[in-house]
Parts: structure tokens; sequence; C-alpha cells
């Protein structure tokens, strides 16, 4: 919350629903280990509901969204009895069809990850999830812990963007380093999700892929500046541009000297910063058959007066 972040996301699991019995007894000697076995490890690691019903309160109490990764069904049953703002389906998750069927009926917004997945996956989570539950979103990931920028392929967002037009992108990251997120914003992601750690150097695969407060902040600070300078696609001379275009913008000037009554030829005008102002550059060869009305020195500003039926051609 200090850091600028809208929500803070754990994962939950309700172990013997999201593993079986054989993977739950796998040996697990790994250096990441806090057990013997991986259920072990994954026990000493779980928070139980009533630590999650803590969190809950202190991510109220400092104004805060809190909500996590259900890792399986019950995991959604939990997380509904807690009240969540939304679901987040991880990557693990989302090929999982009546996983998320159940979770799309429980009526709240989803936030549904996609590493691992393919294209034609997705389209079947979409058609799937829509009928059910409009209030959705997609988002772009790739499940490798920390990631290489070659595995990113941002561009998966724009192809999710024209596949899905009526449903918001975001992006999962578990790149290192914040440039990657903020280029996946300025793509046009609407949700951005990073892990987070205190220390990178804590055992677990996670931390080194995950983000410190202080890189947080940096994030967060440059995505609102990225968000505030997406602006509007219309092109138009702007109020803060006023300034240089009064200083530096270019007006038509005689090249030569001009007696009055001559036709004027392209090899007469030229293009200079002018003093005053006159036609636009780019009506230079709108002035080209028109008449002078007055004698016009070498090196002045054509102005509107000095010329005869000259009429502004009208930008279509």
């Amino acid at each position: 919350q200090e850091c600028g972040a809208d929500c803070a996301k754990l994962q939950k699991s309700e172990l013997e629903h999201k593993f079986n019995r054989r993977a739950l007894e796998r040996p697990y000697a790994s250096p990441h280990s806090w057990g013997r076995t991986y259920g072990e490890h994954k026990r000493h690691l779980e928070f139980s509901h009533e630590q999650y019903r803590e969190l809950q309160r202190f991510a109220r109490d400092v104004g805060i969204f809190f909500t996590a990764s259900a890792m399986d069904e019950m995991a959604v049953e939990f997380l509904h009895e807690l009240d969540v703002p939304f679901f987040k389906v991880g990557s693990g998750d989302t090929n999982n069809f009546p996983y998320l069927e159940k979770t799309a009926k429980k009526g709240r917004p989803m936030v549904i990850s996609s590493g691992m997945q393919s294209m034609s996956t997705m389209q079947q989570v979409y058609r799937l999830v829509k009928p059910l539950n409009p209030n959705f979103c997609f988002l772009q990931c790739t499940s490798a812990y920390p990631l290489q920028p070659e595995d990113v392929h941002l561009r998966v967002i724009t192809a999710y963007q024209s596949a899905f037009p009526d449903i918001p992108i975001g992006y999962s990251g578990h790149e290192t380093g914040i440039a990657i997120s903020v280029a996946a914003v300025a793509l046009g992601a609407k949700v951005l999700e990073r892990h987070v750690t205190l220390d990178k150097t804590w055992k677990g695969s996670d931390h080194q892929a995950s983000l410190e407060p202080n890189e947080l902040a940096e994030l967060v600070k440059a995505v609102r500046t990225v968000e505030r300078a997406m602006g509007s696609p219309l092109k138009q001379l702007l109020p803060c541009e006023m300034a240089c275009n009064e200083k530096l913008g270019k007006s038509v000037v005689a090249k030569v000297a001009i007696p009055e009554g001559t036709i004027l030829t392209i090899d007469m005008l030229t293009v200079k910063v002018g003093e005053p102002k006159g036609f636009a550059p780019e009506a230079i060869y709108d002035l080209v058959g028109q008449k002078a009305k007055v004698d016009i020195e070498e090196d002045e500003t054509i102005t509107e007066q000095a010329v005869e039926n000259h009429v502004k051609k009208v930008k279509h």
C-alpha cells in the first residue's frame, strides 16, 4: 500500500484438494525445501484460515484490496466466504474447466492468467466463462521464474486485445526489473500483477523473480506516468505547443522581390521562420498561381492581404 499498489494478492491452497496423495508424499530435497516431503514443505508455508482473516483485517485497516489466487476448488469456496473483491485464477487452473465453471458461477470478477496455455485454450476459456460471468479479464503470462525477456512475448497482449475486444487484457510478469511491465502498460495492459518480496535472497524460487518494495514503488510511479502519457489518439496542435509554434513555426516568405500583379510561381517562394507570421508552410502550393496585390519585398513574409483571391483550402 505504501508503494502505491491497489491490491495485495496471496495464494490459497487447500493442499489435499490441490495435490493428490502421492504428490504430497513425494520426497522434496531441494535447497528451497521447508520439509522432507512436498506435503510437509507446503504445510509449513500455507497460511491458515484464521491467518487469512487476520491479513484481510490488516488490509482493510491500511486501505488496500486483499485477495488471493485460489489454487483449487475448496480454496475458491473459502475466498468466496471471505468476500474477496475478485478471484485470481492462476495459470495452473486456466485449463481446469470444471474449476473455471464453479468459480465463474460465484459471480465475482475474475482475473485469469494464461501461462502455459495456447490461444485455442484461451478461446475455449473465453467461451466457457463469458456466458456465466461477463466480468473477467485475461493476463498475458509466461510461467518461468525468473522470466527472460525473450520469453515474455508482450505482443500477445495485442493479440488478446484483437481476439477478445470486450474484456480487459493485462499482464502478469515474473521477469526481473520494471521496464517490461511498464511496456506492458504502454501496450494497453489494464491489470498488472507482479510478485513482491522483502528480500530476493530468501529461500524459495519465487523470491528472485519478485520485486523488493523500493522497486515496486518505482514501478507504480512509472506506470502512473505512462497512464498519464497515453492521452488521446487525436493529433492536433496543443495549447502547450503554442509557445514553440509562435517562436519557431515557419511561414511562406518571398525568395525574390515580387512586383504587384505578378502571378506567383514556386521558385518565388520559400519557407522560413517569419516575422510577422504569414501563410503556414503547407499552404505554399496553394499560393502558386495567385496574384500579388502589392509589391512584396525579397525576404518578406507573404500575408493574406498581399495576395488576391486567396481561398484557404479546407483540410478534410
